[in-house]
């Protein structure tokens, strides 16, 4: 009896040993993206558990091992939030660090979903190993990470894709963009989940990967256009808890100003929200002077702001003030309301008032602004701002892109990114975000500027790489020249099809070659 005993707990005990190994592996996948950049990593950790799925016993199984790989990494990776929640939210610390797990909960259920449909197939199909990891699992990993970025909104930080904005993969991004490339990376992870017993596509499809990268890398999808202009971009450093106190906002208003005045440029720009009262709430002549500034020095000036458009209505917004122009009724010739708003932070969900409530988020509650919206002119140059959160989501700013590329509005030539992100503190969020930044000017071929409150502050040419950057945590102005460029990639025509095509292609590939093992031929007209 014992030793039946002992036989029937070994498979428990080796699940639960394969548990504990897939959620250091998620959590251990933090270090594959910025700021520590071991792109590597990411490729060894998600081979190791598309090799524990290969030999898992059921679909639960399968599910349970990627629900640990998945809540492991989001934990791991967006902690930073429990920074927001506690720390500048007034949330008690064992709901904020509650709120971070659940989340991380809901973002691993993406990974379960994707590895308890791997294994799923694998039984139903009876597919070999070669099969499983080199066409299933890739293929419905990079769905599932497709899927969490537009499910309630969508949430894609740290999907795989970008902890290769700095590796040969990144030559794919004009291609197939973020959601792509997490889908090559799969494809190597799958690659390298066979060795030892199967070492010809590690030998044959890492370096053809790896090569084909590099090589795109040289092509120039986009091109230059206009003359290069001069930027200032300003970094306030304006601490979180103080931001919306009313003893400092007084001083915030005239620091802004202050740097602003300081030195003309083409484009100034400032943070998301850098004057933290509501449109109609600042000093009467304050947008006036700011907008004298801009006709006396020939200086283009955008300016961060929440816009008040009647009692309880307001957006998170940009102005921008030019040298000449027709001004509207708050003295400004160009405004950019964000559109895709981040939840609980900006909006609230359908009753999670008391959620928001706890946290004491002023402005909580923002209209969203147009899916489309016209770019800022700048002598030769066409600037397209996005706010903050909003530079996630790649395939809608290539949606406004290929708008201009077709002339529906005049044609971007520079991404303006605005952000707060002082609400997490002196954490990796912050050089994630820039991480982020960097891949939406491979995937366009453009160049990203970055205006924020505390970091990062940067100028990204357009093909990804970091030319300039302030310290963070420093009260400073960025100033740098710029360059355009316009021009359509695959990325910015075709968005994220491509990708999710080539993943349907590769289940259809595992379906037909089952069939084709089985002796069956598909039956058309009929439901199967």
């Amino acid at each position: 009896m014992t030793v039946r005993a002992g036989a029937a707990r070994r498979p428990a005990l080796r699940l639960a040993a394969m548990l504990l190994v897939a959620l250091a592996a998620g959590a251990a996948n933090v270090f594959a993206f910025a700021p520590f950049g071991l792109w590597p990593l990411q490729l060894l950790l998600l081979a190791l558990l598309f090799h524990f799925l290969h030999g898992t016993a059921s679909v639960q199984q399968g599910a349970a091992l990627g629900l640990a790989y998945g809540w492991g990494w989001a934990a791991a990776g967006v902690h930073w939030l429990y920074v927001s929640m506690h720390h500048y939210g007034g949330m008690p610390s064992w709901m904020a660090a509650l709120a971070v797990a659940l989340l991380a909960v809901w973002l691993g259920l993406f990974a379960a979903l994707a590895a308890g449909a791997t294994t799923w197939l694998r039984r139903r199909w009876n597919l070999s190993a070669t099969l499983t990891l080199l066409l299933v699992a890739p293929a419905l990993w990079a769905l599932g990470e497709w899927l969490r970025g537009w499910i309630f909104t969508g949430f894609p930080w740290l999907v795989s894709g970008y902890a290769h904005n700095e590796s040969p993969l990144a030559g794919f991004a004009p291609l197939v963009g973020v959601y792509g490339i997490g889908w090559l990376a799969a494809l190597a992870a799958g690659a390298l989940a066979l060795l030892p017993r199967h070492r010809m596509p590690v030998l044959l499809l890492l370096p053809v990967l790896l090569a084909a990268g590099w090589g795109l890398q040289t092509v120039s999808w986009t091109g230059k256009h206009g003359e290069a202009i001069a930027v200032r971009l300003l970094q306030g450093n304006v601490p979180q808890d103080m931001k919306f106190e009313r003893e400092r906002i007084a001083t915030t208003l005239a620091e802004y100003e202050f740097m602003i005045r300081q030195q003309p440029a083409d484009l100034i720009a400032t943070p998301e929200t850098a004057l933290p009262l509501l449109s109609h709430q600042l000093p009467e002549d304050y947008l006036a002077r700011l907008g004298a500034f801009a006709r006396q020095s020939g200086s283009h000036i955008v300016v961060g702001l929440p816009m008040s458009d009647g009692p309880g209505r307001y957006a998170n917004s940009v102005l921008g003030l030019a040298p000449a122009g027709t001004p509207d009724a708050q003295g400004t010739a160009y405004r950019y309301d964000k559109h895709h708003l981040v939840p609980f932070g900006e909006f609230i969900p359908p009753g999670f008032r008391w959620f928001v409530d706890m946290m004491h988020i002023p402005l909580g509650d923002f209209t969203r602004g147009a899916p489309l919206q016209a770019p800022f002119q700048v002598k030769d140059q066409w600037i397209l701002p996005n706010i903050c959160y909003e530079d996630l989501f790649g395939e809608e700013i290539a949606d406004q892109l290929a708008a201009g590329h077709f002339g529906e509005i005049p044609q971007t030539s520079v991404l303006l990114n605005v952000s707060n992100i002082a609400w997490f503190g002196d954490t990796i969020a912050l050089p994630q975000h820039l991480q982020i930044s960097q891949m939406r000017a491979l995937e366009t071929g453009r160049p990203m500027l970055r205006a924020t409150n505390t970091g990062a502050t940067a100028v990204i040419d357009h093909k990804g790489r970091v030319t300039a950057q302030l310290p963070p945590f420093q009260q400073g102005v960025l100033a740098a020249t710029v360059q355009g460029y316009i021009g359509a990639t695959p990325y910015i025509l075709l968005g994220n099809g491509p990708a999710v095509l080539l993943a349907l292609l590769a289940l259809a590939i595992a379906r037909f070659l089952h069939w084709k093992k089985a002796g069956k031929q598909p039956e058309t007209g009929k439901n199967r």
